[in-house]
Formats: C-alpha cells, sequence, structure tokens
C-alpha cells in the first residue's frame, strides 16, 4: 500500500503573449478590426472582452491538465460539462501487477492535516490505514481467485489514487475556478484547483487574474 499527496502538471505548453494574440485575431474577425492590431493591442481588447462579459472569444485556446487526485475529487471534475477526459481505467488496470509496484496507492487526505506528524499518532489516521491496508489484501485475494479488474474495483474506495487529463477552453477553466476555488468546494478540490489558478495567473494573467 501507498499513501501520496495529490498532485497537477499542466500538459500544455504556455506563451501568454502568443495566447493573447490567438484571442486577438479571433475576436478581430467580428468586427474586421485587424488593421487596429499592435503591441498592446491586444490586452486592451481582451480586457475589454472580459470585463464586458463577452468571454466566447476566449475558447479558442484549449488548456490541458493532468491532475493525479482520488476518485472522489475526479468525480467532481468529471462535472463540468465542457470538457474533454482521459482517466486511469480500474476496469484495466490490475493494480496486483509489477507496473504499479504491486500495490494499491492511495491520496492523503489534505483534511486531516492537522493531525501529528506521524501518522500512528493520531488515531483517525491509524483506522484509515488499517481500512486501506484491509482493501488491498482483499482486492489482491479477489485477483487471486480469478476476478477481473474490473470485478475486483467494486471494494475500491473513494480514496483510491487517480490520474485524469482535463482539456478545457479558457472560458471553461475560468468557471472551473470560480466554483472550485471557493470556500464552499470541496478541500481536497481546492488543494488542486487554488495552485493551479495561481500557477496559471502568472501564465497569462490577463485571463485569470480577477478570480479570486
Amino acid at each position: 500500500m501507498k499513501i501520496i499527496k495529490p498532485n497537477y502538471e499542466i500538459l500544455t505548453p504556455i506563451d501568454g503573449d502568443e495566447i493573447l494574440k490567438i484571442i486577438e485575431k479571433v475576436a478581430r474577425t467580428c468586427y474586421k478590426s485587424e488593421d487596429k492590431i499592435d503591441n498592446e493591442s491586444a490586452n486592451k481588447l481582451i480586457t475589454r472582452l472580459i470585463t464586458s462579459g463577452h468571454e466566447a472569444m476566449i475558447e479558442f485556446f484549449d488548456i490541458t491538465v493532468k491532475f493525479i487526485c482520488d476518485r472522489g475529487v475526479s468525480h467532481e471534475i468529471v462535472r463540468h460539462r465542457i470538457a474533454s477526459y482521459a482517466q486511469e481505467s480500474t476496469r484495466y488496470c490490475n493494480y496486483s501487477k509489477d507496473k504499479f509496484d504491486n500495490q494499491i496507492t492511495y491520496i492523503r487526505p489534505n483534511f486531516w492535516n492537522g493531525c501529528p506528524e506521524s501518522d500512528d499518532d493520531c488515531e483517525k489516521h491509524v483506522i484509515l490505514k488499517q481500512v486501506l491496508i484491509d482493501i488491498e489484501k482483499a482486492y489482491n485475494k479477489l485477483i487471486k481467485l480469478g476476478a477481473s479488474p474490473q470485478e475486483a474495483r467494486y471494494i475500491l474506495p473513494n480514496g483510491l489514487k487517480t490520474e485524469i487529463n482535463v482539456k478545457m477552453n479558457l472560458r471553461e477553466w475560468r468557471h472551473f475556478f470560480k466554483l472550485r476555488c471557493s470556500k464552499a468546494a470541496h478541500p481536497q478540490m481546492r488543494e488542486l484547483a487554488i495552485p493551479l489558478l495561481n500557477e496559471l495567473k502568472n501564465k497569462i494573467p490577463l485571463i485569470f487574474n480577477d478570480i479570486n
């Protein structure tokens, strides 16, 4: 059994200036104002578009992000309709095989971070670890008894590690962050969404800086 922290990776190469230039060219088609393009025009135009709520133009650039999280969090991510997803499949992944180090990997819940540094000093973690160990043993036994991965997965918990690639256009990422960074969002979702938003603010500030 292995327990890891969640993380993410931005897979799309991001050049903020080039992205803004693409969006500007698309937007100016509507007004046939390409003659107004200069070194400063993209920032001015896109700022006006976002401020006025005319965000259809920023749908013309996609960003793909790979999340490593638990299955429960992935269920929240796929609630977003305007997106493409490619996720680790428990139907086909056999966690008793060598490529998974012959063990099941789980995500450490961040809402227990206030427990002592040593998990063994926290009763909640002791209970959690024992349950996860028992699940791994039962899963491996089912596989040995001839169960297929899609049958054995029945007993796997929401805390199971999963990898999910998510592609959204910039407009949908804005919507994603407004929902998933709010105080009402699940703490494990915020654990991923807030650092990702901050990184994208650094890479493309004009698109994301107005989102708190």
